[in-house]
């Protein structure tokens, strides 16, 4: 009898199929780690604009009416939308000292207890910053600047923020937790 090219040797080393808890996990991962690197990737644009605002005001001696915000909008969106990849590599502030004193044990504890209020501050980070981003975008909400653009775009990044710091903080509980591979020692 031959054997087909598909089947696998009966003697190779097999990996057991990754589950769904353990596959929405890997998808949340990826999912902060794609919006960390784009929006980490925007701080050139931040450096651009910066660096074109002081050269068309120092030397040409022509301020633009948009280098300002520019770089304060897209500063603050890269700060609230790569939270998520921060809490993905664990760089958020914890203090250190009494955490590594606890068994590994009483860490998982001590996350999950902590983990509650954590839903709770991004479940009202969503729900009043997307109440507050539709309301800026319905009554199309500017800055009354010279420049004036609409102020919805950074508005709506503090639900998104939330959202994937919510969801980024669920897989990392459920990594800890060991019901899924790759926890803190990731």
């Amino acid at each position: 009898m031959t054997e087909l090219a598909t089947d696998p040797p009966e003697n190779a080393p097999h990996s057991p199929a990754k589950g769904a808890l353990e596959r929405l996990c890997d998808r949340i991962d990826r999912l902060n780690e794609w919006a960390g690197l784009f929006w980490g990737f925007t701080i050139i644009a931040v450096t651009l604009a910066v660096l074109y605002e002081v050269v068309a005001r120092t030397v040409f001696g022509a301020p633009t009416s948009w280098g300002n915000e520019t770089t304060i909008y897209l500063s603050a969106m890269a700060y609230l939308l790569a939270g998520g990849y921060a809490l993905l590599h664990r760089r958020h502030v914890r203090i250190d000292v009494i955490y590594e004193a606890l068994s590994p044990r009483m860490r998982a504890r001590l996350d999950a207890f902590t983990f509650v209020f954590f839903v709770a501050y991004m479940l009202t980070l969503i729900g009043y910053g997307g109440i507050d981003a539709w309301n800026s975008f319905s009554i199309g909400e500017t800055t009354s600047t010279p420049w004036n653009p609409v102020i919805w775009p950074v508005k709506a990044a503090i639900p998104a923020a939330g959202l994937l710091l919510l969801l980024q903080g669920i897989s990392n509980l459920i990594r800890d937790l060991g019901w899924v591979p790759g926890g803190v020692s990731r």
